[in-house]
């Protein structure tokens, strides 16, 4: 299969360890690219939640299939989020070409890119963690509800239905906050010299232009692979929102080896694929000099 090329791919709120998880979706989405920068931007592994009992096989496909893509040579960059805050510990480092941050800052084309998951914005988490946490497991819980219930509209031949958008939309609470946050950000990054801001955590997938008495700037969100299944995509000097349920033009499907891999096959062939990476290389600089 023909992978697409772009330069830069932000994906965020995977929430791997939990059942909304839709991680063989992202499988096949990462399957289908060929980016050269990746970048992950908060609450990728949900250690909040984590638990022994659960983290299947495709979750785990997930973190190898990323790590095969950092050893092809994609730039790999994981921004923490507030459920995966305990790497914070190793910010700034990197390994090959996996680096950890806070925020990342990128020049994309002369205009200034700022990167963070936005967590930062959210006083419950600041102000009150256990209540932040207790809801995130009555979310996952509204998660599992839903998708008993769709597996029966289906049957039933009817269209699915998203229990936690319906509640969302309905509260003027949860709209006020989404719409706050979002001002918050395109204001600090107006405030900042910004032209893009490029944030996760709410889930809630978006590109618009905002404009205040400072100047203006493009406000994006990755939105989630939990409900949405989105991530942004820059090429050809232009961002988009990828909806994985709508822009497909095909099925993707996983690589077929990643089925069976376990992490010594993998190391095993990232080392194989290096090696013959400098035999061929070898080969046709003698070549030239023939």
């Amino acid at each position: 299969m023909k992978k697409r090329k772009i330069d830069v791919v932000v994906i965020s709120d995977v929430h791997l360890g939990t059942y909304g998880c839709h991680a063989d979706e992202l499988i096949s989405y990462l399957s289908s690219i060929q980016p050269k920068k990746l970048i992950l931007n908060g609450d990728i592994i949900d250690i909040w939640q984590f638990s022994k009992r659960y983290f299947p096989p495709s979750h785990l496909k997930v973190l190898k299939k990323i790590i095969g893509m950092a050893s092809n040579g994609v730039e790999v960059t994981y921004i923490t989020g507030n459920h995966d805050e305990m790497l914070r510990k190793f910010s700034d480092t990197s390994i090959g070409y996996v680096s950890i941050v806070d925020k990342l800052v990128l020049d994309l084309n002369g205009k200034k890119t700022w990167f963070f998951h936005g967590d930062v914005f959210d006083a419950s988490i600041q102000n009150a963690k256990w209540l932040a946490k207790l809801g995130g497991y009555g979310y996952d819980f509204l998660i599992l509800i839903n998708r008993f219930m769709n597996w029966c509209l289906t049957r039933m031949g009817r269209e699915k239905y998203s229990l936690s958008k319906r509640i969302k939309n309905s509260v003027k609470g949860a709209i006020k906050y989404v719409n706050d946050f979002e001002k918050t950000a395109a204001d600090l990054a107006i405030e900042n010299g910004y032209d893009y801001v490029v944030c996760g955590h709410i889930h809630q997938p978006k590109k618009e232009l905002y404009e205040n008495k400072n100047g203006a700037c493009t406000y994006l969100n990755s939105g989630d692979w939990v409900e949405n299944l989105t991530a942004l995509e820059y090429s050809f000097k232009r961002w988009k929102v990828y909806h994985y349920n709508n822009d497909k033009l095909s099925p993707f499907y996983a690589d077929e080896e990643l089925k069976e891999l376990d992490i010594n096959e993998l190391i095993a062939s990232i080392t194989f694929n290096q090696d013959k990476k400098k035999d061929s290389s070898s080969s046709l600089e003698e070549s030239s000099l023939e």
